[in-house]
């Protein structure tokens, strides 16, 4: 006998399609995981509204920590993101129903399944996302970004990401001081110094991806610097801003946002649903800021916003 076979477990769970790379990130954090996959069949349906569901596949290492993959504590866990996504202003059609499943599978390369999944992403005639496992001859004008997807938020195929990528692109200022506001992975931070910031800082409130952020820019031969921190304590001040977080925490935090820009300075708010676009706008103008460019790409929205000066 060769002895018992090895599995894995997989966690399944229903969700908004739109919401992949936030629950994802909350796995990564709270579970032994290794790799996710929204189901392939969801992904023609990114155009539909948001209430549609998918199943997002979780593969989870029995071995490493057995008790974080039972199904009281899984259960504990997704109920108290869920509620704390609905007291930040997200219904129960926008979440999904959250309904789970786990089951032990043979252990298949999964993670060769999921670098099978990601190819490379072109988000506009010059930027190139490249997984780090493939190889690519970049044309002469191109600007690439290499990184391991899936490792935290941001992989560069989700549309608000490439919102975002476009803006820099488009609005960032020549040698332009940079700051990143939940900045995941890094790849937003690493995209402006690749367009030419003259320094780029970034934070987040998750201390699992700090080193994820790092690693990138060492990939990709940038300097950034990361660290754990919130809008609200930084006391520095920039000429160009990037927040690619949920709607409700944008409109929270806009005034913190507005206390680390410079006059005249961008901003590029993402990670917005087109239908809840207004609660991003209503705080734009409370806090006076000017809206430049409402830019769309399938269901969300990135809203441009500069302040003004004086």
């Amino acid at each position: 006998m060769s002895g018992r076979q090895a599995v894995y477990t997989e966690l399944q769970i229903r969700i908004n399609p739109a919401l992949e790379d936030i629950v994802a990130d909350f796995c990564f954090e709270n579970l032994p995981c290794e790799g996710v996959v929204l189901a392939e069949e969801t992904y023609k349906d990114l155009e539909m509204i948001s209430t549609t569901e998918g199943t997002l596949k979780v593969f989870l290492n029995p071995d490493s920590h057995s008790e974080l993959v039972s199904e009281s504590y899984i259960r504990q866990i997704l109920t108290a993101e869920r509620e704390l996504l609905k007291s930040r202003g997200l219904t129960d059609e926008e979440l999904g129903s959250w309904e789970f499943v786990i089951s032990d599978r043979p252990n298949e390369d999964w993670s060769k399944k999921k670098k099978e999944k990601w190819g490379i992403t072109h988000v506009s005639d010059k930027i190139v996302i490249v997984p780090d496992w493939l190889d690519y001859n970049p044309k002469a004008d191109d600007v690439v970004i290499r990184l391991e997807p899936g490792c935290a938020f941001g992989t560069g195929t989700h549309q608000t990401t490439q919102l975002c990528m476009k803006a820099i692109e488009k609005y960032m200022p020549e040698n332009a001081k940079v700051a990143d506001i939940g900045m995941g992975s890094g790849i937003l931070a690493i995209c402006a110094k690749k367009f030419g910031a003259s320094y780029v800082y970034g934070c987040d409130n998750d201390d699992t991806v700090i080193d994820v952020a790092k690693d990138n820019a060492l990939k990709n031969n940038v300097e950034c610097k990361f660290e754990l921190n919130t809008a609200d304590k930084i006391t520095e001040k920039f000429d160009f801003v990037l927040a690619n977080i949920l709607h409700n925490v944008l409109a929270d935090i806009m005034g913190d946002l507005k206390n680390i820009m410079n006059s005249g300075a961008i901003m590029v708010l993402s990670g917005i649903l087109d239908e809840k676009k207004l609660v991003v706008i209503d705080a734009i103008n409370k806090f006076n800021l000017e809206l430049i460019e409402e830019a769309h790409q399938d269901q969300w929205v990135a809203l441009i916003v500069r302040r003004k000066l004086g």
